[in-house]
């Protein structure tokens, strides 16, 4: 499911193959993002602009976007490129992610190998029983010259996901693994070094 549910000063774009179901939406603001509804669950009359956008920026799969009619400023990329590991769950990168030639700036991308939407999460990490850390060890690594700018995203023909630009590698509870500007991350969800690629996916026969 996708569309775009316009409203006077501000139009919400929704992806339903980009969305992972963190309910950040509905239970932000339900009058909003009503759960469970019959038919048309937007209703981005129903709250100030800022609200909506705080809402919409709070989705950690992109998956809820917006147009501001009102003047206000759009969408911008964050001072700080990151990649949260989710506790036997997907990678959400936040950054100015180059995807092809796409450009995003929220993304949930499959570690377990097992997503029918890759590169992006769609849930099955929960049916395949996935388990990986949110806390893997720490690095110690120096800060980076810069820390936000593009981001390239590029899944390795049936191998891990490379990263190239800045970013930090961050735990489910805030703190920063490792600073690094190429970083391979597994997405076959067998790798003994997760989050990190370890070479398991051609052991595995990986197909992605």
């Amino acid at each position: 499911m996708a569309g775009i549910v316009e409203s006077e000063k501000i139009d919400v774009g929704f992806s339903g193959k980009r969305c992972i179901h963190s309910r950040n939406c509905v239970l932000g603001d339900p009058h909003v993002f009503v759960p469970n509804a019959p038919g048309e669950w937007i209703h981005p009359e129903a709250a100030s602009v800022e609200k909506i956008v705080a809402l919409a920026e709070n989705c950690p799969s992109g998956a809820i976007t917006y147009v501001r009619k009102d003047g206000g400023p759009q969408e911008k990329p964050p001072a700080v490129n990151t990649v949260r590991i989710r506790e036997n769950g997907p990678l959400a990168v936040h950054a100015e992610i180059v995807l092809g030639e796409k450009t995003l700036f929220r993304a949930t991308l499959c570690r377990c190998g097992a997503s029918e939407n890759k590169p992006f999460c769609d849930g099955s990490h929960s049916k395949a029983g996935f388990a990986a850390t949110g806390e893997p060890a720490l690095k110690d690594t120096p800060a980076l010259e810069a820390r936000d700018g593009p981001l390239i995203v590029k899944p390795t023909t049936n191998g891990p996901l490379k990263l190239e630009g800045n970013l930090e590698i961050v735990t489910g509870t805030g703190h920063t693994v490792e600073r690094a500007t190429v970083a391979f991350l597994c997405r076959c969800g067998h790798s003994a070094n997760k989050p990190y690629c370890d070479g398991t996916h051609k052991k595995v026969g990986f197909v992605g």
